[in-house]
């Protein structure tokens, strides 16, 4: 018989084929907002509109040897969850109240728009070294989801 995934393992499923279209040389991930089992925005990590990709020219982090969770702004890329806010915004699209799926855990700084967005919900699958993150989830009142990640 035929094992039905739940709706979190369905986007996160998702959530991991959008992480396929991600430019960083050092992690590939994806991130998908959904209300009322709608997918509303998908986003990717990688270098900003009309700039070149780290794919094509390097990783200033990998050659700076900087460690991951650290110096955010040294980094090219903007972070999935960031581009999916991003995109809902461009197309008009509220995100409020919506559940956000990440195939890792938002960082601080996607933590902080992730709250003034007013998504209720995020589940991940992969830890990410940013315990402020979750803290501040915590006390914005944010449900919090970890799902394990898949063995390949």
């Amino acid at each position: 018989m035929v094992q039905r995934p739940t709706l979190d393992e369905y986007f996160m499923e998702i959530a991991r084929v959008v992480a396929k279209r991600s430019t960083c040389l050092r992690n590939q991930v994806g991130a998908v907002i959904v209300l009322d089992k709608r997918i509303l925005s998908t986003g990717y990590n990688g270098a900003p509109r009309n700039l070149q990709h780290c794919l094509d020219i390097g990783c200033i982090r990998q050659q700076q040897n900087i460690a991951s969770g650290t110096r955010h702004e040294l980094c090219r890329a903007v972070h999935a969850e960031q581009n999916a806010i991003i995109q809902s915004a461009l197309h008009g699209v509220s995100i409020e109240n919506a559940t956000l799926y990440c195939t890792h855990q938002p960082c601080i700084l996607c933590a902080k728009m992730i709250i003034n967005s007013n998504i209720k919900k995020v589940v991940f699958s992969n830890n990410y070294p940013d315990d402020e993150a979750i803290r501040f989830f915590d006390t914005a009142g944010v449900e919090i989801v970890s799902l394990t990640a898949p063995a390949d």
